[in-house]
């Protein structure tokens, strides 16, 4: 079964996790994604531990993020191996990076240089805070975006630290894919190349598009800029946690409690014809804090199980708040690999995240494992770039490529 990207040829130019997961989806889906592995500096590993590999672990890290990629290890500060690179920006559609601009412009890896060599070609670069403005030659650290988007002081709880969640990066690879996509549709039908950017910045936001929009909309209040705590939610039965006899936590998703309270007044032992709690404006306004009382009571009785099994047989909107084991064993999560089983051949049997797009007829797929550095240097300087094997073992000798 063909891939749908089957005919494009990216070149993954990348350092942080974002970008080249964004380079491993666009593999997934069969594009050849040669990765470029700088010789005589720095890895360029994706922040991934090269430890791993010489203390006998599984590089876990490395395997979902090199996935589907081609590894060419070359000397390109060199004239020859400048020379490797131009003709390899020749023969490539995409140029996905998260370089700093004076970097690749020293390497002709910036948006001017490679149309040079091949004028359609897309060149996709993930950015700390965008392509414009003050900050954009600031680093693309998710850490230091995610602090600029007002969200971290308001997921705690009152009195606690801001809390960083780690999300944003993903926004931001799924964003970056999605921008080389349209590019590359784009380009299909005008001919044209183009400049892709997303930022950490603007995933980090589009993360909090919910509450950032609605700021946006209303403007400063205190539900808005502000932790809230579980005491004070509006509605008891909607965005409510509650902690069960095992400590594991119960969430309600009903606002409309005029539907849901007699089944959830039932399980939970209340009376649903108790005068405090017989309307929608009692539940949530008048008797509002006597009610989440009344529910931290009853499902501080009974284990998550209880409770999740009373919520399923009744159709009810609530479920138990699960940890990370729950996704790594679950059948839904197989059925749809977002989770696969592999045969790593250094750890054997091992699970990895899978796929989280499904397509029926051009589905993602897991065709390499991450590669050692350098491994397909030969395959794609002979096999895409036509150069005589003679040529090749000459570069190796002198240094330009390993």
């Amino acid at each position: 079964m063909s891939g749908a990207l089957d005919d494009i040829v990216v070149l993954d130019v990348t350092r942080g996790f974002a970008p080249s997961m964004t380079a491993a989806f666009l593999g997934d889906f069969g594009a050849r994604v040669i990765r470029l592995e700088p010789l005589g500096g720095a890895s360029q590993r994706g922040g991934v531990d090269e430890d791993g590999a010489r203390s006998g672990t599984w590089n876990h890290e490395a395997d979902l993020i090199h996935r589907n990629k081609q590894s060419l290890a070359l000397d390109a500060a060199t004239v020859r191996g400048r020379a490797v690179l131009d003709d390899l920006l020749a023969r490539c559609d995409v140029v996905l990076t998260d370089w700093p601009l004076a970097e690749l412009a020293a390497l002709g890896l910036d948006y001017a240089a490679a149309c040079a060599r091949r004028p359609d070609i897309v060149v996709a670069r993930l950015s700390g805070f965008g392509p414009k403005g003050k900050d954009c030659e600031l680093p693309a650290i998710d850490e230091l975006a995610a602090a600029r988007t007002g969200m971290m002081p308001i997921v705690q709880q009152p009195g606690e630290p801001p809390v960083y969640t780690g999300a944003g990066a993903m926004h931001a690879a799924v964003l970056l894919a999605f921008g080389v996509v349209t590019a590359l549709l784009h380009r299909q039908h005008s001919g044209e190349g183009q400049q892709v950017d997303t930022s950490l910045f603007a995933g980090n936001m589009y993360g909090a598009s919910l509450d950032l929009q609605a700021f946006l909309a209303i403007g400063s209040g205190d539900r808005l800029l502000n932790p809230i705590s579980r005491l004070d939610v509006s509605n008891p039965m909607s965005g409510s946690l509650y902690a069960s006899a095992d400590g594991r936590w119960v969430t309600l998703t009903m606002p409309d409690t005029d539907r849901w309270w007699p089944d959830l007044a039932e399980i939970t032992g209340l009376d649903a014809g108790d005068p405090r709690f017989d309307t929608h404006e009692k539940r949530c306004d008048l008797n509002r804090l006597e009610l989440i009382h009344a529910f931290e009571a009853a499902f501080a009785r009974q284990n998550a199980g209880h409770w999740r099994a009373l919520f399923a047989a009744r159709g009810m909107s609530a479920d138990i708040i699960e940890r990370f084991d729950y996704p790594a064993s679950d059948p839904v999560a197989r059925a749809n690999r977002y989770v696969v089983e592999l045969d790593h051949p250094s750890f054997g049997r091992v699970k990895s995240l899978g796929f989280p797009i499904y397509m029926s007829e051009s589905p993602a797929r897991l065709a390499s494992l991450a590669p050692c550095v350098g491994q397909h240097t030969l395959d794609v300087l002979h096999g895409l770039l036509g150069y005589p094997v003679e040529t090749i073992h000459e570069l190796g000798a002198c240094g330009v490529v390993a």
